[in-house]
């Protein structure tokens, strides 16, 4: 606890006016301001105080305050022994209880450093604890929730401790309600959840925060801009905007559009906008999933109208391929995938997975092996490790060769397996 006057005995009789007098002017601040620092760091209140260069009206203020001129004469600095001023207080009836008590009374409580640290290290330690919680009922977002609390940025976003529990307690509420499913408006989502549709502006510290739990919840890679960041958003099924957010296809059917496309075998962009207001009519057996746009392209080239249907997620699955993709499960469709072989590969297919079931076009880790001993120029694999659910053996693989082989690498097999699965 802290010095306050009425911890003291005695300090109903302080004198009040007279100590104001003596203590309280700014020429006897910075005597004062010593006392009070020693007093927060628990130190005794004696021994000796020098100020060095004093002015004349500092020089007289210590002499009214003792009743003689300090020690140092007119030297170029001021000595004043704090057991003498504690004396003169006590003996005087202006503070019975000393230096201590009068101090306090002129400044206010005095609080021990070592308690305004202990007191603000509970005070993180609380501010803290919705990640904890968080961790519990999101164990993939433990990882995340350490380094959050490790590299410092919600202290530099926040200064204290009590602004940053109002910020995690915030983020908290966004990631458990993440992913989105169906996609919704981000500011329609932020006014429901946070009662304002502008919480998770681009530029506001709970965006900040949400942003980066979201690339842990749905491991979107790294990146800048504002187009990055709505994709960072939607990769949980939050959008800007219904038409931004778009699936890559080919000879896909089940519209007037998509059938009059697939009828030239020509590639269609279909909005989230066009897939969340309509259900296609109708849905392949078989859909073949590629990572990178010039697989899709030339499939087009190779087998126009008579290519099987193609869907490319052009990277991390956006809301529209998510949901053009729960639209063909639910009518019994099934998926092949391909993608890079490496960690950002691996990565997107996970994600993908999380949301619909597929089942591995060349992606295994035999199909990995094969690729790289047939690429005369291998590119070194860069970036953290990741998993691969769907073949445990292909992340060893990976970490084992340490080779990256990209879509286009592979792209005479896979349209050799595209040739073979066109109908008759």
């Amino acid at each position: 606890m802290g010095i306050t006057p009425g911890d003291l005995p005695g300090t109903g009789h302080l004198d009040r006016v007279r100590l104001d007098r003596l203590l309280g002017t700014p020429e006897a601040s910075w005597l004062v301001d010593r006392v009070r620092r020693r007093l927060e760091r628990e130190e005794p209140l004696t021994g000796s105080v020098t100020l060095a260069m004093p002015s004349s009206a500092q020089r007289a203020a210590v002499e009214r305050l003792l009743g003689r001129a300090p020690r140092g004469g007119q030297s170029q600095s001021l000595t004043v022994r704090l057991e003498s001023v504690d004396e003169v207080l006590r003996r005087s009836g202006i503070s019975p209880d000393g230096l201590a008590a009068a101090v306090a009374a002129l400044v206010g409580p005095v609080v021990p450093a070592r308690q305004v640290r202990d007191r603000e290290v509970r005070a993180w330690e609380e501010a803290y604890r919705p990640l904890a919680t968080l961790a519990v009922s999101h164990p993939e977002l433990s990882s995340w929730a350490g380094r959050l609390r490790a590299d410092g940025m919600v202290r530099r976003l926040c200064g204290t401790p009590a602004a940053a529990r109002a910020l995690l307690h915030d983020a908290v509420t966004v990631l458990e309600a993440l992913p989105a499913e169906p996609a919704v408006s981000l500011p329609a989502f932020a006014a429901r959840l946070l009662g304002s549709a502008h919480a998770l502006d681009d530029g506001v510290p709970l965006a900040t925060v949400v942003l980066s739990g979201v690339r842990a919840l749905t491991g979107h890679p790294d990146g800048a801009g504002a187009g990055w960041r709505r994709a960072v958003w939607a990769s949980a099924g939050l959008l800007r905007d219904d038409v931004s957010s778009t699936a890559l296809v080919l000879n896909l059917r089940g519209s007037p559009a998509l059938d009059w496309l697939a009828d030239t075998g020509e590639p269609a962009v279909l909005t989230l906008r066009q897939l969340t207001r309509g259900q296609l009519a109708k849905a392949p057996a078989v859909l073949h999933i590629c990572e990178n746009p010039a697989v899709l392209s030339a499939a087009a080239d190779a087998y126009g109208p008579g290519c099987p249907p193609l869907l490319c997620l052009q990277g991390q699955p956006s809301a529209a391929a998510l949901a053009l993709l729960r639209q063909l499960h639910a009518h019994g469709a099934a998926f092949r995938y391909h993608g890079d072989f490496d960690w950002g590969g691996l990565r997107i297919a996970a994600t993908l997975r999380r949301h619909v079931p597929w089942d591995p076009w060349r992606f295994t880790a035999a199909d990995y092996r094969a690729a790289v001993a047939r690429i005369p120029h291998a590119h070194r694999l860069t970036g953290a490790p990741a998993t691969a659910p769907w073949d445990p053996a292909l992340a060893s693989a990976l970490t084992e060769l340490g080779t990256r082989v990209e879509e286009e690498a592979v792209l005479a097999d896979l349209l050799a397996d595209l040739g073979l699965s066109r109908g008759p």
